[in-house]
Parts: structure tokens; sequence; C-alpha cells
């Protein structure tokens, strides 16, 4: 019995420090220790930096832990204030504590008027523990569009070997990575934090942490806003259709504004002629970088080039890559000195394919079943090819050696859920708009959704309309009007010359 009474006492500590007081709120307050330190961060002294200790295993509380950072920014008007809004910017692998910090750039003055802007990352990214990798093992990542069997089975090779390298550097945390651990972090947060409900903002993958937060912890819930939502109840099928779908639709809308727009660098001329001929140089090996000769462009990389371009989108920036990279225009090369060099390191910072894995299931039986599906996609998206989103969370998975502790399946409201704000983008390259129709149906009545009916991901800081939208519904509980939306902004130029 003696022997029992150390590891009793620890989980009582535990269960005190993770978990909500069964009374009130400032009962709670009163009674308990703060699990949080807080001090002034040392990259702003208006916002206070703190970190809690949670099991690496939440099977396993005895077990080893997870130093988590969190960063909170208090209201500026404390008489308003009305809680605390707890925030993810997605990724996965993007900094919520970042987030936090550059707030004001992000969010409207009137909601930091009236919330706690608090910011968690999320174990394993930024400063909570974050799974670490050989630079050399992440360089040496395979194309990822597979063209033959040996390729595909070295790509198996590889992300075992990467799965290795990551978790020996890393430690427990490593196989715990997943949204589901997140969320239990999330609440244990909330405890910490004195709330008995808090709002939450999750952009793109942070939608995820939204969604499942919602459905383990929906009474501890006040308000929910999803801005670029992951449908976590898509297969593989699904998955890369819908998403190699958005992706094409994007470039498209780029090839319609250059069509129109006099700024466009290539107006009136054949867009996709143009890119056709850039892809093919790309496949035979011979597209430089235009800004880093003689480097070379593979058709992932080139691909990849446009898909980050629509994010805002960046149409202005990106028709000036396209013309430089036909050739059309002598780019100066970076002058000596300019170019930037890493500095040596023995790990660094790699979460995407940790956290991808552990998040879904999406099986793929051999290189034959890989093959049909990119072909599939080659002939949906002729410019896009696939979307390579989706074609990275496909094949970074291949092979990986643990199953995903969190895998999809379907999204069922709880009793006690609040209404939820869902905002999707028509033109979102990255999560489908299709997907923020489809969570919004699987939310039913609580959920509302917010049509931006212009281009991009993460839409609050681009449109005035969503953000008001948001504000009132996040500051009064007021949620739009069914079938709502707002009108798009055209994209402004910036970064060309």
């Amino acid at each position: 019995m003696r022997a029992m009474t150390r590891p009793l006492r620890a989980a009582v500590v535990l269960l005190l420090t993770l978990f909500p007081y069964a009374g009130s709120p400032a009962q709670a307050r009163a009674t308990r220790a703060p699990a949080i330190s807080w001090r002034q961060c040392p990259e702003n002294v208006q916002v206070q930096c703190g970190t809690l200790r949670v099991p690496a295993d939440w099977a396993d509380p005895y077990g080893p832990t997870v130093l988590l950072t969190v960063a909170r920014r208090p209201a500026t008007d404390p008489a308003q204030r009305i809680g605390a809004l707890l925030v993810n910017p997605g990724g996965p692998g993007t900094s919520a504590v970042d987030f936090t910090l550059d707030a004001p750039t992000f969010f409207s003055e009137n909601l930091r008027r009236h919330f706690d802007i608090v910011g968690l990352d999320p174990r394993g990214i930024g400063r909570s523990t974050p799974v670490l990798c050989s630079p050399d093992v992440i360089d040496a990542r395979p194309n990822p569009l597979i063209e033959s069997e040996s390729a595909y089975l070295a790509t198996i090779a590889y992300n075992r070997r990467l799965a290795a390298d990551c978790a020996a550097r890393t430690g427990p945390v490593f196989q715990h990575v997943d949204n589901l651990s997140v969320v239990r972090d999330l609440d244990a947060l909330r405890a910490a934090l004195g709330e008995e409900k808090i709002s939450f903002y999750g952009a793109s993958y942070g939608s995820l942490l939204g969604e499942q937060y919602a459905e383990r912890y929906p009474r501890r819930l006040r308000a929910l806003v999803l801005d670029g939502v992951m449908d976590h109840t898509a297969d593989i099928g699904r998955f890369l259709t819908e998403e190699t779908d958005a992706a094409q639709d994007s470039f498209r809308e780029f090839v319609s504004w250059c069509a129109r727009d006099t700024q466009c660098v290539l107006h009136g001329q054949d867009v996709p002629a143009r890119w056709a001929e850039l892809i093919a140089r790309a496949r035979a090996g011979t597209l430089e970088d235009p800004y880093d000769p003689p480097t070379k462009v593979d058709e992932a990389d080139l691909i990849q080039s446009a898909f980050a371009a629509f994010y805002d989108p960046q149409w202005y920036s990106f028709a000036y890559y396209v013309r430089d990279a036909a050739g059309d225009r002598a780019v100066p090369a970076l002058p000596k000195g300019a170019e930037t060099t890493p500095p040596a390191n023995d790990a660094v910072e790699h979460s995407f394919p940790a956290v991808i894995c552990g998040d879904w299931q999406l099986p793929v039986t051999g290189y034959a079943d890989l093959h049909r599906r990119l072909s599939t996609l080659a002939a949906r998206a002729p410019q896009m090819v696939a979307s390579p989103l989706a074609l990275a969370v496909v094949v970074d998975c291949l092979g990986w050696p643990v199953p995903p502790p969190n895998p999809q399946g379907p999204l069922i409201p709880p009793p006690g859920l609040p209404p939820v704000l869902l905002v999707g983008s028509r033109h979102d390259p990255v999560t489908a708009y299709a997907w923020a129709q489809r969570v919004a149906q699987q939310f039913g009545p609580v959920g509302s959704l917010l049509t931006y009916e212009g281009w991009g991901h993460v839409v609050y800081k681009d449109s005035p309309c969503v953000s008001a939208a948001v504000d009132a519904y996040l500051i009064g509980l007021t949620r739009p009007q069914p079938g709502a939306s707002c009108p798009a902004v055209a994209p402004q130029p910036f970064g060309v010359g």
C-alpha cells in the first residue's frame, strides 16, 4: 500500500492541475494554484508567455511529459473583456505563439478589445517540444511525383528512414503529435487559464482542431469559428480529387484575371501555353530557377510555386515569375553575399509528416494504384497535375511505420454544442470550398456557412465583410443569415518588380 501512495498522489495532483474545478469558475481560480507562470514575452512586452506540462501520451499520465509553450495577449479593454479566444493558424507546423504575437496584424482592434488572444504551440511544433529531424535526411526527400515502381519503393524506404531519424531525435512525443492529443492539451490549457468556456478561432489545419475539440468538449465552447475548413471525413479518393480540383480552379482564376487586368505582365498572352512550356522544361530537367541560376526547378517545385502563390493570392508576383522563368527578361543573379545560408545544425524542426500521418489514413495498395490515381488527377488538372498538399499527405505517409491514432471518421455534433461559424472561400486552393459545405452540413442546425465569393485561403483579414461577420459572431454570438456571402476583394499588387 505504501508503494501505491506516491503514484496515487501524483495522479491527484495531475488531475487537479489539468482539469477544471467542479465548482464555479471563481471558486476554481480561488482554490487551485495556477498551472502557468506568466512572464513578459521576450519578443513583445505586451504579450505574456508561459509553459504548461502535460503527458506525452494522455493514456499514460505517469509516463514522460511534454512542455508546451503558450502566449496570451490580454484584452485591450478589461471592462469589456468577454473571455479567452484561443487561436490556431494551422499548418500543420505553424506557431500559434507567433500568431498571438502578431495578432494586431490579423485580428481587428474591436475583437482584441473584448478577448484575450491565446495561442498554444501544438505539441511537436514551434516552442512546444518540436519534432526534430536531420536536415540531411529532410533534404533527401524523393520527388513526390512518383513515376516508377523503383521510385515508389524508394519513397517508402525514405519515409521509414525519416520517421526513425525524427523519433530518435525527438523522443516520446514523436508518436503522439496527432490532433486528438492536441485537443486534450487545449482543454488542459482552458483549465489552467481558469476559464469555464472558451471561444476558438481555427484557420486551415486549425479548423480540424476546432472540429475535434467541439466533438469531445462541446459544453466547454462558447463560440467556434472555422476559417478554411478541413473535412476529416474524406477518403483518399475524395481527398485527392477535391483538393486537386481546388488547385486547378485557382489556376483558372489566375488565367482569367490575367486576361482582364492589364497590370498582369502576361496580359494578352496564352498563359496556359506558356505554363505548358515551363512544365515540359521542368520535366526535361532544363528549367532554371530565374532568381537562383543555375539551380534547376523540377515539375513538383514548379507546381508548388503556383500553389503557394494562390494562397493570398499573389497573382501579380506569380505572373512575373512565369515571365522570368520563361526567359523573357534577363534576371540579375543575387549579388555575392546576398544568399542566405542556414546555419549548420544537427537537427531542425520538421513536424509535418508526423502530424499528418497521425491524422489521416489514405492507403495506397502499391505503385499501380498510385500511378492510376495520379494519372486521373493529371487529366482533371492539366496545369496543376495534382494538389501539392494532397500529394504530400498521401506520398509522405507511404510506409509510415505507425498506423494513425486519429484516422478520419464521421463528424457527429454532440449535445450541448453552441452555434458554429464556418468561413469558406469560393476559390480556396488549399481547403476546397466543397469541404466547408460538407462540414457545415455535418454540423447540422448549429452550423452556419459564410461564403466568401473571392480567392485565397483563410480570408478573415482579407475581407472586411468576413471580419465584420466573424467579429459580430464572436463578440455578440450573432450568426449570419442562412446562405450569407461576402463579395470578392480584388487582390492588390505587391512584391513585384
